[in-house]
């Protein structure tokens, strides 16, 4: 039995696992249409990005905060205004080797690179894998430029983007020197100093174009950490990072090898910072000055130059007698706080502010107690009032009863006003009641007189304070300013001329700008002869009277003032050309002590500046 083979069959098709519509052109042209606007989009996303990034096209944009300088009447830098303490200095005007140090120490492919250094970063990638931590970077100056002026310090992988993008397109803008000026004007290197001019003046007390290899060696190594290296306060470090310096300078052939050891050898010369506290008193005033005319905005940010009438030498013996008076006054009292002080010193034929103390250290208290403080002047009031007699009729050879006086208030109580110590001399003549400062002479002057010639007499004399319009005024109960009672003065040894306090001779700016101060006007508030006497009677003050310890300065005249309590103390008074006002008391009106007067607490501070500043 055959049997015949079967035909094949062929499987059944099995279903596909997915089952859709076949690609035709129309979807591949929808496909690439997607792609493209997704590319497009990218496109525009990055292309506004690019654009949306800060730029600087040239120098000229570089505007960056500039401090208003306060200098001296010898031009000299003594006080800054500043929220960025920098004062901007040509490239040109820099000494060769600063550049030369600073891009030695911080990139010294500067020259041949073109914003990004591969190097560098290669170098401070492999040395901080190698520590295990981000000991160094490899930011170029161009980099660091960038950073300062266009971006934020946010550590983000798109800043870090945006800065290789503006790092290159900044060279590509601006020539190297460009770059190196905004950089060197731009670095913060410490207290408060940004940029090399300021830190010139900061730690060396000269201009960057003075510098000495030493010292550029010194500031070239700050920008790194300007706290590890502060030569002021790590001194130690500091002097490691200038070896650094010095070393690459000579590796790189800026100097010779012996020269880098002959640097180094000098140590760090510090100067000291020129912006010392003995002048903040005197800046602040300046400032209230300038703001009648100019905006904070001007001050802090346009760089202006503000010409003063002030003498740094003066101010330096200024602070320091404030301080040695105030810390003798504590050592007569111990156990009690160190007071507070105050001295002006005005040149007597202009008002021009010579010096101005507003108390024994700027850096506790900012408290101008030369100008802001009104305290009661006791005695040193009574020219005031003697000149307010002689102007309204009392003659200099009237006589004046030194004798105990009772006078009725007004409200049924009576006021007994006696002298110091509660001497009495009888009969006197007008001079020799100023000369030994008679307070019942004074009560019944102004009795004889009234009140308000002595109100008019202080106005003219340049005393802005509301006065007390009774008779205690006489005595120095209406607290006044140390400096418009210091101008009064000026008038009883310039013939009668008044000259209202001034500080401030020109304003300038950078670009060259010149304005002057408005001087204010002299007054001839009172006659030749009224002002001869009363320095007459003042200079016998000094010689026979209350003043007897700040005699020995040829001419001298001078009044003491003492408050109640001896809460306060005063000596005001002229010589040669200088006329001072001196003050001494606590904040809170506590006593000085037992025996603290203007004759033994103020003369001799006065005295002894007063000595110093004419010879």
């Amino acid at each position: 039995m055959s049997t015949k083979p079967s035909a094949q069959t062929e499987p059944p098709a099995q279903p596909p696992i997915f089952q859709g519509r076949q690609l035709n052109e129309h979807h591949l042209a929808g496909l690439l249409l997607t792609i493209a606007a997704v590319i497009i989009v990218l496109i525009g996303t990055v292309l506004a990005w690019f654009m949306g990034l800060p730029d600087i096209r040239s120098v000229d944009d570089y505007q960056p905060l500039v401090a208003t300088l306060i200098l001296d009447r010898n031009n000299r830098p003594i006080d800054a205004l500043a929220k960025e303490f920098r004062i901007l200095v040509p490239y040109r005007s820099l000494p060769p080797l600063l550049p030369q140090a600073f891009v030695a120490a911080e990139d010294r492919r500067f020259w041949e690179h073109e914003g990004l250094d591969g190097w560098s970063i290669a170098r401070a990638a492999f040395n901080n894998l190698r520590s295990g931590r981000r000991s160094q970077g490899g930011s170029t100056i161009t980099q660091q430029v960038t950073r300062a002026l266009l971006l934020n310090r946010e550590k983000t992988f798109l800043r870090k983007m945006a800065e290789a993008v503006l790092s290159f397109r900044l060279e590509r803008l601006l020539t190297k020197e460009e770059i190196l000026y905004i950089y060197l004007n731009e670095i913060y290197l410490g207290e408060g100093a940004y940029g090399v001019e300021a830190a010139a003046r900061t730690y060396f007390g000269k201009r960057a174009a003075q510098l000495t290899l030493t010292e550029i060696a010194i500031l070239a190594g700050l920008p790194q950490s300007p706290s590890t290296y502060s030569p002021i306060k790590q001194p130690e470090a500091a002097r490691t990072r200038q070896r650094y310096v010095l070393n690459r300078m000579a590796e790189d052939g800026i100097i010779t090898a012996d020269t880098a050891r002959s640097a180094y050898e000098q140590g760090i010369p510090l100067a000291g910072n020129w912006r010392k506290a003995l002048n903040g008193y005197f800046g602040l005033y300046v400032r209230s000055q300038l703001l009648n005319t100019y905006t904070e905005a001007d001050l802090y940010q346009k760089g202006l130059n503000v010409a003063t009438t002030v003498d740094d030498q003066l101010q330096e013996q200024a602070a320091r007698a404030i301080q040695a008076g105030a810390v003798t006054v504590a050592q007569r009292h111990p156990g009690d706080p160190i007071p507070q002080g105050a001295l002006v010193t005005l040149d007597t034929g202009s008002g021009r502010i010579r010096a101005m103390i507003g108390g024994i250290n700027f850096a506790d208290n900012q408290y101008n107690r030369a100008v802001q403080a009104n305290r009661q002047p006791g005695s040193a009031f009574k020219p005031i009032l003697y000149a307010a007699a002689l102007i309204h009729g009392i003659s200099p050879k009237t006589i004046v009863s030194d004798t105990p006086i009772t006078l009725n208030r007004g409200d049924g109580k009576s006021w007994q006003p006696h002298n110091d110590h509660r001497k009495y001399r009888g009969s006197i003549s007008l001079a020799e009641a100023l000369i030994q400062s008679s307070n019942v002479g004074a009560v019944r002057l102004i009795q004889k007189i009234g009140v308000q010639p002595v109100l008019t007499t202080a106005q003219q004399l340049g005393i802005s304070a509301p006065l007390t319009p009774d008779l205690s005024l006489a005595l120095g109960t209406a607290p006044v300013s140390l400096l418009e009672l210091t101008a009064a003065y000026t008038a009883f040894a310039n013939q009668g001329v008044y000259h209202a306090p001034v500080g401030i001779t020109r304003v300038s700016q950078q670009a060259g700008q010149f304005t002057p101060w408005p001087q204010p006007p002299a007054k001839q508030v009172l006659a030749p002869e009224t002002a001869h006497w009363l320095h007459t009677t003042l200079t016998q003050v000094i010689q026979r009277g209350t003043g007897r310890n700040a005699a020995g300065i040829h001419g001298a005249s001078g009044k003491t003032g003492t408050t109640d309590n001896h809460i306060d103390a005063w000596f005001v008074g002229s010589a040669g050309d200088l006329t001072t006002g001196i003050w001494f008391g606590h904040d809170r009106g506590m006593p000085l002590g037992i025996g603290e007067t203007g004759g033994q607490t103020a003369a001799p501070v006065w005295k002894q500046f007063m000595f110093n500043a004419l010879h």
